[in-house]
């Protein structure tokens, strides 16, 4: 079989197709013939040995796939081969074939496209987790998105709006923010033309903002404290702006508002009931059309490079997907 390698940690240009023996499963695990393998801005970093995951060389990236069932492992029950499933890896999903814990896998609904499912885990799993679970978001209530056009953000966007919020996305241009409108988002604002503080304290009466969801960190982060509203939740999401911002803890006083931390993947491992629970309302909602789970663009694995710049560059409105 096919598989994306990184052999040495470096660029996206320095990985490498290899030829392997297709895998085994072991006890308690499924083989999948992955039809899809979502990127995420994670993978720009893992690659480098830049994350906190750091997986033994050679590794395959991509966390997140879609496929069928091919082989199953001992004690494995409930399942059956050809079945269409998702899972959540870590990394790994990129190659033709890949071993999975039968506990990590969850259906696919005929009626939704593999490339689709694949995307969910990550993006939308951690919108879920962090609207639901840590913001606790009610109906009603202000939400703005920092980074509202990329795949965390869009997931953001959507669910927040099924979630009967009032959505504010935050982009740095017309275009970005045009397709987060397509979404869901109710009102824009471009922190490329305007001030985000003075922008969101305008576009909230002077309110504020109940629960920011910040996948950009950098030098946005202060400014959005400071339009916070009293009691307001601060998501910590990630930190595609690159620096990893240092609050002054006086704003989190003078606003009686929360800094969140939202690390989706230590609430899978610590809490898989809610997550669970968390991923068949989604795929049942992908399934209706109520989220979009929009994928910007599919690439083989020969492709991987191009497909990488996109995120690294932040270009990409929506996932990045590889078919093996």
């Amino acid at each position: 079989m096919k598989a994306l390698l990184c052999e040495a940690h470096g660029p996206a240009e320095d990985l490498v197709i290899r030829d392997l023996p297709e895998p085994q499963p072991g006890a308690g695990e499924v083989i999948v013939t992955v039809k899809a393998a979502a990127l995420n801005f994670f993978d720009t970093l893992i690659i480098h040995n830049r994350y906190q995951t750091k997986p033994a060389l050679p590794f395959s990236p991509a966390g997140e796939c879609a496929g069928i069932i091919s082989a199953i492992g001992k004690d494995v029950f409930g399942w059956r081969v050809g079945e269409r499933v998702a899972a959540w890896l870590g990394h790994g999903a990129a190659r033709e074939k890949v071993a999975v814990p039968a506990n990590r896998l969850i259906r696919v609904p005929d009626t939704l496209d593999d490339r689709q499912a694949a995307g969910l885990f990550v993006t939308y799993g951690t919108a879920m987790h962090g609207l639901m679970q840590r913001a606790e978001l009610k109906a009603g209530e202000r939400l703005a998105i920092l980074g509202a056009s990329g795949g965390a953000g869009l997931a953001a966007v959507e669910i927040g709006s099924l979630l009967g919020a009032h959505v504010i996305a935050c982009a740095s241009s017309a275009g970005k923010l045009a397709l987060a409108r397509q979404h869901g988002a109710q009102e824009e604002l471009n922190y490329h033309a305007e001030d985000l503080k003075d922008g969101l304290r305008r576009l909230t009466e002077g309110h504020g903002v109940d629960v920011l969801y910040d996948t950009v960190g950098g030098d946005l982060a202060e400014p959005a404290v400071r339009a916070m509203a009293w009691e307001g939740r601060y998501l910590v999401v990630g930190f595609a702006g690159g620096a990893i911002p240092k609050i002054p803890l006086n704003l989190l006083l003078l606003r009686g508002c929360d800094l969140r931390g939202v690390f989706w993947g230590e609430f899978v491992n610590r809490e898989p009931a809610a997550h669970r629970r968390n991923m068949e309302r989604l795929l049942e909602w992908a399934a209706a059309g109520r989220i979009s789970a929009h994928v910007h663009g599919a690439f083989p694995l020969e492709q991987a490079a191009e497909a990488f710049a996109l995120i690294g560059n932040r270009r990409a409105q929506g996932k990045i997907v590889l078919t093996p």
